[in-house]
């Protein structure tokens, strides 16, 4: 059975316009950089991506070409076909979906040396990986927020330049990897880090419909494809022939679209009013609105393809702060296309005389990069030098966006090899190559290369460390003021920001009453912080020893999921335990807890909120048997709490 004859028709999917006419731009003009579509589970976000392959015409390739190279275009085609100089069997074939497991590793994505023809031959061969089965299809990532940062620099650099070039194991090797990347994401899961983010051409953010008519519709459809799969195709069959000749006559109009001066000042004009950072914003605003006016079947840009265009472009990018809100001005933009019409209309000598009189206004400040203000807390900077403690012998070494350490599972980055302790699968073959070649001549055998158990080199992998910083807060009447909670708060908002670039995790267990709860689940999603921040409930007992046992299963519990994570504590509270688990005395409950945590290897902080005239010292006693670093409330501000946190991660 032919895979292609069960997707579901694109043109029959149910709204989600932008989605749809970012995918078609993608396919009309792949070097636009790909589109990220993120959305809840359940909003057609795969459906779309798998039905865009079957929506898009057969193309011409080399026959035998492991990289299905276009037999027109001989200024683009692998290092085999050039040699073949234009003489070779052309087919045609239809486009296809290559998927990317989350779980895929640096060699399977880039390719790899060809171990079993090396050994044989003595020969380095190069062993084609995804990039190079994705040429000229369409590269699919589901979850893309969840893979590895150095794989997803990959993918993204491919897609820029349309090549894939391989430096590594003794291989110097590169092929063409022209594809039309397509990545989803839910942003409950977690976010991509903003440079990952900005990589990505287009973006589009979508969400389940809300209107009872529509949704019925889309039921329908999907009862009727599901009752007669075959039928329900060929009543879209007009509309998918309608469609795909579109995209064959926009991809065909393409070279030939123009864009004046005025209009790449427009795009100039709307990036610097929306303040986004470096020049690929308006680049690929340029590209997208060329394409758009293929799309339309004219041969020159106007306004509304510019105004189309920053729509899909600038809505990943003109947020500087994760907090601000996600949803583009579009009237900012308006006014930034009427600005620059002005301009355009104003005579030459006024423009001189204007340009004279206005001052470069540098460093300024966009209205989203300033820190939002949530209706318990108050607005703060956070401090760039935090308090700092010696470090151990044993530490992690932070490098730009995270921590960095060895890894003995394969899905970190190859940096360097070693002579292996164990028996080992994960060989390196460029060392072991190396190793084994000084004694060749002494060894006989039947293989090109004579290869010792002496002569086996392990290949060392790094990846990245991330922290999960859990906040255990007291949120009992003794807490009830809220300038202490507004710290607590505050504290919590900004290191969620800085979460947001170091692939950090953040939670949030508040204890009162008779129990504790797990308000914010470890999470680096700011679309979650934000949600479960609006309201922190203050009143009831301390059950301190509840909220400790909280904290240290939830703690645990990310050990299990993420082997790799360094686990922190941050216990706010004035240690004034008088709720027990058992039958015991409450605080002799806290004081078994807190012993556990030490023992178990948690770094902690325990910040003391007692501010009455005469102190009993609990929180000093409970951060001694969690062998934690202690600091007295007192008017301690969100700054100073989120520098403390910042000091235990660099321990």
């Amino acid at each position: 059975m032919n895979h292609f004859t069960e997707i579901y028709p694109f043109s029959a999917i149910v709204g989600q316009d932008l989605m749809k006419k970012a995918l078609l731009l993608n396919a009309i003009n792949p070097r636009i950089g790909g589109v990220l579509i993120k959305g809840e589970k359940g909003t057609a976000k795969s459906t779309a991506a798998r039905a865009l392959a079957h929506l898009l015409p057969e193309r011409k390739v080399v026959e035998g070409c492991i990289f299905r190279c276009d037999p027109t275009d001989l200024r683009n085609v692998c290092d085999d076909c050039q040699k073949r100089k234009g003489v070779f069997s052309i087919k045609t074939e239809p486009m296809r979906v290559v998927e990317l497991p989350i779980s895929a590793t640096e060699d399977k994505v880039v390719g790899s040396l060809d171990i079993e023809y090396a050994l044989k031959h003595g020969e380095s061969v190069f062993e084609p990986g995804v990039l190079a089965k994705a040429h000229r299809n369409i590269l699919y990532v589901d979850e893309v927020n969840l893979l590895n940062d150095h794989i997803v620099d990959v993918l993204l650099d491919a897609a820029a330049m349309g090549v894939n070039i391989i430096e590594r194991e003794g291989i110097s090797y590169k092929h063409p990897s022209s594809f039309i990347l397509i990545g989803t994401m839910n942003p409950e899961e977690g976010d991509l880090r903003p440079q990952l983010l900005d990589r990505f051409g287009l973006c589009v953010d979508i969400e389940g419909i809300d209107d009872p008519d529509i949704r019925v519709e889309v039921v329908k459809r999907r009862r009727e494809y599901d009752l007669d799969i075959r039928k329900f195709i060929a009543q879209w069959e007009d509309e998918e022939d309608d469609l795909r000749n579109r995209i064959v006559t926009a991809q065909n109009l393409l070279p030939v679209v123009t864009i004046s001066d005025d209009m790449i000042h427009m795009i100039a004009q709307i990036c610097l009013d929306m303040a986004v950072d470096g020049h690929r914003a308006d680049i690929i605003m340029l590209k997208t609105a060329k394409t758009i006016a293929a799309y339309h079947e004219r041969e020159e840009v106007g306004e509304d393809d510019v105004r189309e265009a920053a729509e899909l472009v600038l809505s990943h990018r003109a947020r500087s702060q994760p907090f601000s809100d996600q949803e583009m001005d579009k009237n900012q933009i308006e006014e930034s296309i009427q600005k620059s019409q002005q301009e355009r209309q104003k005579p030459e000598e006024q423009k001189e005389q204007s340009e004279q009189e206005q001052k470069p206004q540098e460093n300024t400040i966009p209205d989203g990069s300033q820190t939002t203000v949530f209706a318990e807390g108050s607005p703060f900077k956070v401090d760039q030098k935090p308090l700092m403690q010696p470090r151990r012998i044993d530490s992690f070494k932070r490098d730009g966006s995270g921590r960095r350490s060895m890894t003995e599972s394969r899905d970190g980055k190859y940096v360097r090899s070693r002579i292996p302790d164990k028996l080992t699968s994960d060989i390196a073959l460029d060392a072991t190559i190396r190793a084994a070649a000084p004694h060749q001549i002494s060894r006989e055998g039947n293989l090109a290369i004579q290869i010792k158990p002496l002569d086996i080199r392990e290949k060392v992998r790094e990846r990245k460390m991330g922290n999960t910083i859990l906040f255990v807060v007291d949120a009992s009447g003794s807490m009830g003021a809220q300038q202490r909670m507004t710290a607590v708060k505050g504290a919590i908002l900004s290191l969620l920001i800085d979460a947001y670039q170091k692939r950090d995790r953040v939670g949030l267990v508040v204890f009162r009453g008779s129990g504790a709860e797990i308000l914010l689940p470890p999470t680096s999603s700011v679309e979650l912080a934000r949600k479960y921040m609006q309201t922190l409930p203050v009143g009831g007992k301390t059950p301190l020893a509840h909220g400790l046992t909280k904290g240290f299963e939830v703690l645990q519990r990310e050990k299990m999921i993420n082997a790799h994570t360094i686990l922190r504590l941050i216990l706010i509270s004035d240690g004034k335990a008088n709720v027990s688990i058992g039958s015991g005395a409450p605080l002799e409950d806290a004081t078994e807890v807190a012993i556990h945590i030490k023992e178990s290897g948690i770094s902690s902080v325990v910040i003391d909120t007692e501010q009455s005239y005469i102190a009993f010292g609990l929180a000093r006693k409970i951060s001694d048997l969690m062998g934690a670093k202690y600091l007295k409330l007192e008017e301690l501000q969100a700054e100073q709490i989120a520098d403390v946190v910042k000091g235990v991660q660099g321990e």
